[in-house]
């Protein structure tokens, strides 16, 4: 029995084993000097563990009594999360060894996290859950002040790690009560328990303390105000992760708490989800217009995006889940490629992060500049961008779940937000020349994300590569 349970978690023991054995290694050597070799093995590692999962993973399999579901929907989250920080460990390599900044912790923490995202999408028990979250959450707080000179970095640190223990008590404390109410902390106990959609008052209670405690986890509003801040604080590199993987990782535990634990009490989270919902998306509008640095525009949008992403769990349907897989995997793609131009951003060797520097960049920069405005256009949700037929995804979940309130409400949102990110396109193309140019040129690494991602959000429209499928059968295997 022993044996099938690990054979079922082989991925994650892999990434773990070899982020103990790399830190052995890197401590006893040469340390820091190790450390490029460390990011590239790292990425390597996490690519070639997505191939794995994404191509011999078949139907459900359960460890531990339960406590570890091996399914359609944890490999999509899986191989996205596992791309997705692969991705941004090559683009953050020169960047930050430029900076002085590669230190060999740095791989091996990413590595670390992303164990316990993969953990937080094939959670089947409170308790697992709960091992995920805080592996990923304790990595991430030490990534975020990994600049040690900097303020500003310190006090990103900071602030997650005292709101993320204040996440922490609200999920524990609403785990807690669930499995008070409910006698087990497995998902499948829990699901007994509101089977007709009876739910008793105590565990609607750690209901909601639970999903409080994830949606600070995708910096859903009224749970957010760490994510500006943050943002700005930590090294772009490690910015570009906290947009990415972790919010697939959140997302996808926030999916699998609310239909396999309480799939049964659709009616009892879906209105709250909805709130979260809006919330998220006309604060994100709203609050990223006044927004002069790019970092915390960016959060702000993050923000916004996990406000669309909602709606589609919120539908509390099955075509919900695939439009929610869906969005994130687009998401995902589109801030690898922004963030790799933001990575760019920089004046004498020095990071530029206020958006006026980017005044009449595309007579300087054609190529980049077009790249921009086609990922622009698709954060935007401008058709046909690709980004556009993902927020038609959620728009149609919502719609077809009869909340066409929540979809209407979204497509206000979505008009509000275009501002934010055409102001951008204006100062490129119609800005004032400056005398303080940016510096032109950039990394093969860097310029290649960049490309990739704005063809994908041009050729995706034809070929969505496999995703919508693959949605589809996740979907189909969490809700029954």
């Amino acid at each position: 029995m022993l044996v099938a349970d690990l054979n079922v978690i082989l991925p994650e023991m892999m990434l773990a084993v070899y982020a103990m054995l790399a830190l052995l290694g890197a401590v006893y050597t040469s340390k820091d000097g190790a450390a490029p070799l460390l990011v590239w093995a790292t990425a390597a590692l996490m690519v070639g563990l997505a191939l794995w999962i994404g191509m011999t993973g078949e139907g459900t399999q359960v460890a531990f009594n339960g406590m570890f579901i091996e399914d359609s929907f944890a490999r999509f989250a899986k191989v996205t999360i596992l791309l997705s920080a692969a991705a941004v460990l090559v683009m953050s390599e020169e960047y930050m060894q430029r900076r002085g900044l590669l230190r060999f912790e740095y791989p091996l923490l990413v590595a670390l996290s992303a164990v316990g995202m993969m953990m937080m999408v094939s959670a089947g028990d409170l308790m697992a859950l709960y091992m995920g979250l805080e592996l990923q959450s304790l990595a991430l707080y030490v990534v975020a002040s990994l600049r040690r000179d900097s303020v500003k970095s310190t006090e990103a640190g900071l602030k997650y790690f005292v709101l993320g223990a204040l996440s922490s008590g609200l999920l524990l404390y609403g785990a807690s009560l669930v499995y008070g109410y409910a006698g087990t902390t497995l998902f499948s106990g829990i699901i007994q328990t509101a089977v007709h959609g009876e739910v008793s008052l105590g565990l609607l209670f750690g209901l909601v303390f639970l999903i409080s405690g994830m949606a600070f986890k995708v910096s859903a509003v009224p749970f957010h105000m760490w994510t500006p801040d943050v943002y700005e604080g930590s090294p772009t590199p490690v910015t570009a992760f906290f947009a990415t993987a972790p919010k697939v990782a959140a997302m996808g535990l926030f999916a699998r708490v609310m239909h396999d634990a309480f799939g049964g009490a659709v009616s009892d989270w879906s209105q709250i989800i909805a709130l979260l919902s809006v919330l998220s998306m006309f604060l994100g509008a709203f609050a990223a217009i006044g927004q002069t640095n790019i970092k915390r525009l960016m959060a702000y949008s993050s923000i916004a995006h996990m406000g669309y992403a909602l709606m589609g769990l919120a539908a509390g349907t099955a075509f919900g889940v695939q439009a929610l897989l869906i969005y994130m995997a687009i998401y995902v793609t589109m801030n690898v490629g922004t963030f790799a131009f933001i990575l760019m951003m920089q004046k004498d060797g020095a990071p530029v992060t206020d958006i006026s520097a980017l005044n009449m960049y595309s007579k300087r920069e054609p190529g980049k500049a077009l790249a921009l405005l086609i990922l622009l256009f698709s954060l935007a949700g401008v058709p046909p961008m690709l980004g556009f037929f993902g927020k038609l995804y959620v728009l149609r979940a919502a719609v077809e779940a009869d909340l066409v309130w929540l979809a209407i409400a979204g497509v206000v949102a979505s008009v509000i937000g275009a501002f934010y990110y055409l102001r951008i396109v204006f100062y490129m193309y119609f800005g004032e020349d400056r005398a303080d140019e940016l510096d032109s040129g950039s990394t093969p690494v860097l310029w290649g994300f960049l490309m990739a991602s704005a063809a994908i959000m041009l050729l995706g429209i034809v070929n969505m590569f496999g995703v919508e499928g693959a949605a589809a059968a996740a979907a189909a295997s969490l809700v029954n």
